[in-house]
């Protein structure tokens, strides 16, 4: 876990440094292509393995509870967030 959280901090680094190179500038247009190709792998890699695909009524169900979860967590943070920094009248 140590070494993904480096890597990543590495790249934010390097990113921050090469900010106005013109070649870090169009990385933007491809991260959702890359994106989506990995969701792929990680589908393919899913339904290849059997102990997942066998039990997949058990764990399909912690990962609707989850998902929810996640998604009302965020619609709550956001909404108390847009409260309390972006209030009507100017004021912050």
């Amino acid at each position: 876990m140590f070494s993904i959280i480096s890597i990543m901090f590495l790249g934010i680094g390097i990113g921050y440094a090469l900010r106005n190179w013109k070649l870090l500038q169009k990385t933007e247009k491809t991260t959702s292509a890359t994106i989506f190709m990995l969701l792929f792998i990680l589908g393919v890699s899913i339904g290849s393995n059997n102990l997942i695909v066998d039990n997949l009524g058990k764990f399909g169900g912690q990962a609707v509870i989850l998902a929810f979860s996640g998604i009302l967590g965020s619609l709550v943070a956001s909404r108390l967030i847009l409260q309390i920094f972006f209030k009507k009248g100017g004021k912050q």
